[in-house]
């Protein structure tokens, strides 16, 4: 079932369900480069998986902040006082969504599971919860369950492309 919004003359609209969803597969596909990227040179200490993890959420706020000013600098509508605000506050399920991963690299910082070896879990996290971002997309708008799991499966597929890049680049 599909939502429709409305807005006044000068408001943003958007399906609130539509930047969840939009948000969730950006900041996955975030968290596997920045899981790639950050752990290409082998530094599996506990100190480097702390920095990892702040690192990746620097760079999901970062991202954040860039893509709602972009929005809010692209709109041909006249602003209001708080609509800077409105358009960064917007973006939450990008960083939203890297924080199980902040999570994973944290907790092997503080040494409640191996350092070494984290990325395995992170990208198949994310890989995880891009499929479920894609099925969860299809049946909103109305698909069936066949075309629902191959879009699920097709989102994956950009985590798994991270994931290759990552072990040719290693």
């Amino acid at each position: 079932m599909a939502r429709t919004t409305t807005a006044a003359p000068g408001q943003r609209q958007h399906d609130s369900g539509e930047g969840v969803l939009f948000g969730g597969v950006y900041g996955a596909v975030l968290a596997c480069s920045m899981v790639a990227a950050l752990s290409q040179y082998g530094h599996s200490s506990r100190v480097s998986r702390r920095y990892d993890a702040i690192w990746l959420l620097v760079t999901a706020l970062a991202s954040a902040l860039a893509h709602g000013y972009a929005h809010y600098i692209a709109e041909r509508a006249p602003h209001r006082r708080w609509d800077a605000l409105r358009a960064l506050a917007d973006e939450w399920p990008l960083v939203t969504a890297v924080l199980p991963t902040v999570a994973i690299l944290a907790g092997a910082g503080w040494g409640w599971w191996p350092a070494d070896g984290v990325e395995d879990p992170a990208f198949t996290l994310n890989i995880g919860l891009l499929f479920g971002l894609g099925v969860v997309a299809a049946r909103r708008s109305g698909r069936s369950w066949a075309v629902a799991l191959c879009t699920g499966v097709v989102d994956a597929l950009l985590g798994v492309v991270v994931v290759v890049a990552n072990a040719i680049i290693k």
